[in-house]
């Protein structure tokens, strides 16, 4: 079991049988009173942060989650199928589990996924992925209402906003975090 002291960026504590990892921390020794330790956490699985207090020397159970690297191999039914690059066994992945991470993941792509005790526990893709638009409407020259952009869908279904004159067929870069459009990208 570990202590307060332990608390570093990325430790994942078991707070009631659940998983939050820490995003922030910070050692406080007051000139009056007992030192304590400050914490920003995310829970795992539902993405809600709350901050929480610890004295120094306090005992906390963490868990071992292990990030490892997987390939998206296809999508079965509801459920995800990825393969584990080190020995090669398919993992299946719940909907919930993938969450909007769907939107920006073709086949053959490398993921990180976090395994705690075997299970999934969450995704992680890589900042930004390359997509194709499928479909967008044509851009109207001087139609400035809409910011200079306009929807467009890319290959995985997801809808993004890009400017007013990229057509379909084109490749663009998209951040993984917001969806945000990032740039085009030329063969």
């Amino acid at each position: 079991m570990a202590t307060s002291n332990d608390i570093k960026n990325g430790t994942v504590i078991k707070i009631d049988g659940q998983l939050w990892s820490v995003t922030e921390f910070q050692h406080v020794k007051p000139g009056k009173g007992g030192a304590f330790v400050r914490t920003k956490m995310k829970n795992v699985v539902t993405g809600k942060t709350v901050d929480k207090t610890y004295n120094a020397g306090a005992k906390i159970e963490t868990a071992n989650v292990d990030r490892r690297d997987f390939q998206y191999l296809y999508q079965d039914g509801a459920d995800f199928v990825f393969m584990d690059l080190s020995d090669y066994d398919q993992l299946t992945v719940s909907p919930v589990v993938v969450g909007d991470a769907k939107n920006y993941m073709l086949e053959n792509q490398n993921v990180q996924i976090a395994l705690h005790e075997g299970e999934p526990l969450y995704l992680e893709l890589p900042a930004s992925v390359v997509l194709e638009i499928t479909y967008t409407e044509p851009g109207l020259q001087g139609d400035r209402s809409t910011g200079g952009t306009k929807p467009a869908t890319v290959e995985t279904g997801a809808e993004i906003h890009v400017p007013l004159f990229l057509n379909a067929g084109v490749k663009v870069k998209v951040d993984t975090r917001t969806g945000d459009y990032l740039g085009r990208v030329n063969d």
